[in-house]
């Protein structure tokens, strides 16, 4: 078979196009295997406490939405009925100057002084007079009152805009966090899901080695001698609130009564003793007196993590009630189990 320079052209073409598209393929690094997932119950326990203190932190932010939104809920229903008032307030004015302006109509319209000298008796004449100015200072200050009434109407409108826009804002944070926790706790629960009944037990094992650790560490701090212990009278009555809620199960957003998370459950045991708190764990950090973890007494509430994320309740003897997460109930645990940020005192 004869070939031609043209043919050999293409051929010498083609054999280099592929050599090159071998050569590319040799030097392109292989892609990377996906990140694996935990694989030791250590690592599983990591990775579960993380996901569950993701979720804490964002139900704490939900209720503080919640919280916020439904006080604005109650401020733009109070500026609604406002402007309904303010707004039945100009009917009725409008309805008095109309009447003012007919009766000024029936009576002519003429000045006092030409009714004056009109009249055939001048007695009543200046009667009339007097009943015209009375009506002329009246209708003037009904047009006062009607510039005001709607100045008013203008205000509380906007304001009630206002404060409507600013509901929404809250609402779209809490659906925002209510994805967040439902994400986190859905991915732990998966993660557990997987686990064989051998090693769950073995990662329940851990997790209380590991608060066994930490409670030791802090006691050897001796904190728990220099604390007082004896509670305040509001503080016995928010433990013994707190007591009864013992195996309830913990729902994120929930202040009982039949089940709680970390702060519902502090601010109901303080409700019940008589002193109402904030709501969240980091409005309790932020709002509540702060009193130096020597110096803390029971009934006093425990804020742990950096960011605020979690509150129990300090029962005495080292020990606390709270609501821990999903899948738990309220139950007694050693105070020092978790990082702790700081104390407040509800009943300072």
């Amino acid at each position: 078979m004869t070939h031609t320079p043209h043919t050999h052209g293409r051929r010498t073409a083609a054999a280099l196009t592929l050599l090159c598209a071998l050569t590319a393929t040799a030097q392109t690094p292989a892609l990377a295997d996906p990140a694996p997932g935990p694989t030791t119950l250590n690592e599983i326990r990591t990775q579960l406490d993380r996901l569950y203190h993701q979720a804490e932190s964002a139900t704490d932010k939900y209720n503080a939405a919640h919280e916020k939104a439904t006080a604005q809920q109650k401020k733009v229903a109070n500026l609604n009925r406002q402007v309904e008032r303010a707004g039945h307030r100009e009917a009725r004015l409008k309805e008095l100057l109309g009447a003012a302006a007919r009766a000024e109509y029936r009576g002519g319209l003429l000045p006092a002084e030409v009714q004056f000298a009109l009249a055939s008796d001048p007695g009543h004449a200046l009667d009339d007079a007097a009943l015209a100015q009375q009506a002329q200072h009246g209708t003037q200050k009904k047009l006062t009152a009607m510039e005001a009434t709607r100045k008013e109407l203008r205000t509380r409108t906007d304001d009630a805009a206002a404060e409507l826009k600013d509901l929404q804002a809250s609402r779209r944070a809490m659906a925002k966090n209510r994805d967040k926790i439902e994400k986190r706790i859905t991915t732990a629960q998966a993660l557990e899901s997987r686990l064989q009944k051998k090693e769950q037990r073995r990662l329940a094992e851990l997790e209380k080695q590991a608060q066994d650790r930490a409670q030791a560490e802090w006691a050897g701090a001796g904190v728990r001698k220099k604390a007082d212990t004896k509670a305040s009278p509001a503080g016995r009555k928010a433990i013994a609130y707190a007591t009864k809620q013992l195996g309830k199960s913990y729902v994120w957003g929930a202040e009982g009564p039949d089940s709680f998370d970390c702060s519902g459950l502090t601010s109901q045991a303080w409700l019940h003793a008589g002193i109402t708190i904030p709501r969240t764990s980091e409005q309790q950090w932020a709002q509540l007196k702060h009193v130096p973890v020597t110096e803390m007494r029971p009934g006093d509430l425990i804020i742990y993590y950096s960011d605020a994320s979690h509150v129990a309740l300090y029962i005495g003897e080292g020990k606390i009630i709270s609501a821990p997460r999903p899948g738990r109930w309220v139950y007694v645990s050693p105070a020092g189990s978790m990082e702790i940020l700081g104390v407040v005192r509800p009943d300072a």
